[in-house]
Order: structure tokens, then sequence, then C-alpha cells
């Protein structure tokens, strides 16, 4: 019989309460909406809503038992702070913990990279690798996401974000990871940042929270390298880089594009790795050698792993590429909804570019939280829309409209004002052949747009893979 994740009395001593009706949760939740059988739910207070409010809509879900901060009818472990309680059994569960732990963060690719860790490491450790699922990665959802993990966990893998200097300090010492990664600095939450080399020093916080001996996994090409280095050095045993320079740590050797995917040659500091990553786009190699590099540090199976970045499935909303029926023909589908930034946007851009197509179609939404620099930073796009041959833009959102202006008599596009119109214009526009990217903050909701789209599709829908 499988041991529960907690006890209602492990609970208690990790949070400091006072059971209320004995049970076994199996799972955790905050969110009344995703409990779900065995389920411990916590009724977080904050300033919008109440948990408590969805106690019954949780119990009715199946949830074994609460953590509360008033009494309630079904079992629970009462507290003065529900919040505070959240964060004390992430770190229960933590210290429980007897395997290695891999933090991740940066400005792009934390959550691609976040699940490519985790298939390559569970390629050879089935059942006992866990990772922080879908962007778990803030003030709540990290403590959540170390909360779920088992106590026989091997590695566990956690996604690590922020937009104000100070909050990865915090989550890093929750996660305390033996092996910490910074994807890549760009100018994502500049907003609230004077520069890119305050970014970077925002990531660079990661380092702090890293057990004694552990490993700094750092991009060698970033022109934040030597920052990053010096945030690492006073926390790390060991800095790794990766890159395409003949000095990082893990050194690309060989780049190959193939019909699905990417043949890759890495050299890492004892060991060589040739095999083919499924995933398209140039950023997808450096993700790689990230991976490779943290794979490599907890000494998982490098074999296994590039058997795995062959194997790789979908992410909705990061890359995810479907084909949809269109009048008699079909038109793909580049899934790229879920956020958006400066550097992103250029990355995924390239992958349009490389798509065997018709016609190339960019639906862009407005990228948020830029600052003073958004009208140059949405401008700068027109550039790579001709560099990759892009025949028309759908523009989403009112700081599209300088991107507009530098589009205007160079490539044909259309502008509107939200994510509704934009699902109008782009059924009104789709065509056989046609290969369509769907970009842009979250906040704009694109989602939306993808879902509608991939809802007409024939149930023969093929869905192939994930950036």
């Amino acid at each position: 019989m499988t041991a529960p994740l907690w006890t209602a009395f492990d609970i208690a001593a990790a949070v400091d309460g006072e059971v209320h009706g004995a049970f076994n949760a199996s799972g955790v939740a905050f969110d009344s909406r995703e409990a779900r059988r065995g389920d411990l739910f916590i009724a977080l207070s904050g300033e919008d809503t109440d948990g408590h409010r969805f106690l019954d809509k949780a119990f009715a879900a199946g949830a074994a038992g609460a953590i509360t901060s008033q009494p309630c009818d079904g079992p629970h472990v009462r507290v003065a702070d529900t919040m505070a309680a959240l964060n004390a059994l992430g770190v229960a569960s933590r210290a429980r913990m007897a395997g290695k732990v891999i933090g991740v963060t940066g400005s792009v690719g934390k959550t691609g990279t976040k699940e490519a860790l985790f298939a390559c490491l569970d390629r050879s450790m089935r059942g006992s690798v866990h990772r922080s699922v879908k962007s778990y990665n803030n003030h709540t959802g990290v403590p959540l996401s170390l909360a779920r993990m088992p106590a026989d966990t091997r590695i566990g893998i956690f996604e690590m974000g922020m937009n104000h200097s100070g909050e990865l300090d915090a989550l890093t010492r929750l996660v305390r990871p033996h092996v910490a990664i910074v994807t890549a600095i760009a100018p994502a939450h500049s907003a609230f940042f004077a520069s890119e080399a305050d970014i970077a020093d925002a990531k660079g916080e990661i380092f702090r929270g890293l057990e004694p001996g552990g490993t700094a996994i750092i991009p060698h090409d970033s022109p934040h390298r030597e920052r990053l280095i010096a945030a690492a050095r006073p926390y790390a045993g060991r800095v790794l880089t990766f890159g395409t320079d003949a000095a990082a740590s893990i050194r690309l050797q060989d780049n190959v594009p193939m019909p699905h995917g990417t043949l890759v040659s890495m050299i890492l500091p004892d060991a060589e790795a040739t095999f083919t990553i499924a995933p398209p786009g140039e950023h997808w190699v450096s993700n790689a050698m990230a991976v490779m590099a943290a794979v490599w540090a907890v000494d998982g199976d490098l074999a296994a792993a590039g058997l795995a970045f062959a194997d790789m499935a979908g992410l909705a909303g990061r890359g995810q590429q479907s084909r949809i029926e269109v009048g008699d023909g079909e038109a793909l589908i580049i899934d790229e909804s879920y956020n958006a930034n400066p550097a992103s946007m250029a990355a995924t851009i390239r992958v349009l570019g490389d798509a065997k197509a018709e016609r190339r179609i960019a639906l862009l939404g407005e990228m948020r939280e830029l600052g003073d620099d958004s009208p140059r930073y949405h401008a700068d796009l027109a550039g790579h829309l001709r560099d990759a041959n892009v025949d028309f833009a759908l523009l989403v959102g009112a700081e599209m409209k300088a991107l507009a202006n530098a589009l205007e008599g160079r490539i044909e596009f259309a502008h509107v004002a939200d994510a509704g119109a934009a699902l109008e214009s782009i059924k009104a526009l789709v065509a056989p052949g046609d290969a369509i990217l769907i970009k842009g903050s979250n906040a704009i909701g694109l989602s939306r747009v993808v879902e509608q789209l991939r809802s007409g599709a024939s149930a023969g829908e093929r869905t192939t893979c994930s950036i």
C-alpha cells in the first residue's frame, strides 16, 4: 500500500497546528477548482478572495482534509495563518527529502527547461522524479510544489520566477537547490528594473540558496556571464557555463537541423553526448545544454537524457505545434500563447520562419511589463518578422501600435484591439498550407484563440512537439 503524502499529524507537526479529525492526504491544493480526491486543501486568505469560502466545494470534490484558520465541518488542521502554514509545509517537505534538488530560473526558457529536465531524469529514474507543475514559480506556487513532493523523491525540480528584486532570494532559500540554473537573461519585467544588468542581479539571487558544495549553471554566451559568476561564487562549490564558446564547461560542438528536430553534439567536462532535440528552434539548443549540464551535475544518465530529448512531448502555450483542418487542407498552429518578451518573441518568430508553408502568419499580442522602452521593443520585432519572411502580421493590443508603425509599407498587417477581434480576423484569414504563430503576454488571452482554432480540428488532429 502506498504511504500517504501527509498525515494530519505530520501536517500539524510541520505547521504548528491543531488536528481536528484524523486524515491522510495524497496531494495538496489551494484552488478548490483543482482539488481532487484525497487532497489536502489549504484555505488561503488573500486580498481578493478567501479560501475558507470554498471549503465545502473542496470537500465535495473529495478533499481528505484541510488547513484552515477557522472552524469547519470537515477534518482539518487549524493554524493561525494559512499562508505561513503553506510555507512551513514546503519547508518540512524539503527537509525530509534526501535526494537532489535542481532550481531553474531565467528570463526565458524556465518552464521548458524544467519540463525537459523532468523528462530527461525520469527516463532512468521512473517515478522517482518530482517537478513543479504548470508555471507554479512564485511565492505561493513554489511552496505548493514543495509540499506536493513525496518524501522518497530522488530528484526534485523547481521553477522559480520573479518580477522584483528580492523575490528569488526568498524562494531559493525555501527550495535549497543542489544545482541552480539561470537559462538566459533578457528584458522581461523590465518595467520593474532600471537595466538588464539589474535583471541579471535579481536572477543571480537563485545561487544564495545553494546547498554547500552546490553547482551553479550559467549561460556562457550571455553578456552578463561575469556578473552571474560573481553572484554564484560566494555560494557555489562549482560553477559550470554552457554555450558555443570553446571556454564553456558544456560546449556545443555541432548543430545540424533535421526534418524532425536538431541533431546536436555537446562536450561536457568528462563526456560527450550526441542526440536529437525534437523541439524546433535555436533557443532549444541552448536549453538542452543547460539541461545536460544539470543531468551531469547530479550524476544522471546522459544517454537516457538524450533519448528523452528525441521523444519530448508538446507543452500547450509554449510552442506546441498542431495541424488543423482548413477547407480541403491543413494549417499549422504554433502555440506560444502563454507569455512573451522580446527575446522569446525573436526566437519563436525564427521558428515560424523555418516552417514549410504557403504563407507564414504571425498573430502577436502585446508584450507587457516592459516599461518606458516598450515602444522600442515592440518596433524592433519588425526586423525579425522580415528576416523570417512572414507574409502577414496580425497585431493585438494597444502596445502593438509601435510595431504597426514599423511595418507600414513593409509587411502586410492588421492591428486589432483584443483577443476576440483577433479570433474573428484569423478565422477569416487562415487557409490551407498556412503556418500561424500565436504568441503574446498571457494577459492578452491568446490561448482562447488557439483553443477556438483547435476546437474545429478533426479527431485525427496531430500534435507534434513543444518549444
